[in-house]
């Protein structure tokens, strides 16, 4: 039974570390419901209780993030069934060709 206790005052000492942290670190203008020292002095003297106060009632909460409305696509499967993606690579071809014949036209002068 005494390494049960050893791990309970284990998980206690970290939540209050990590709970004391929080509290210091927190901006004063986010900390909910209480003064953030009367936070503080709360998770140090009470801690299980304080902790839980804490991560419950008193720290901020995280902000929804307002994301735009996502607009889906119709996408083709592959290129090959992509008429717009076909019909730049035969532009951009003609063009290559064309310029290939000015250059070697330009070589026979």
């Amino acid at each position: 039974m005494l390494y049960g206790s050893g791990v309970l005052a284990l998980v206690e000492l970290g939540l209050l570390v990590y709970c004391v942290l929080n509290v210091i670190t927190t901006p004063e203008a986010e900390v909910r419901n209480l003064p953030k020292l009367l936070w503080l002095v709360l998770v140090v003297l009470i801690p299980i209780v304080g902790s839980i106060a804490w991560l419950v009632a008193g720290r901020p909460q995280k902000a929804a993030v307002a994301r735009p409305p996502r607009v889906e696509r119709a996408r083709a499967a592959s290129p090959d069934d992509d008429e717009a993606f076909l019909r730049s690579l035969r532009e951009r071809a003609e063009r290559q060709r064309r310029a290939e014949q000015e250059r070697r036209a330009g070589e026979q002068e």
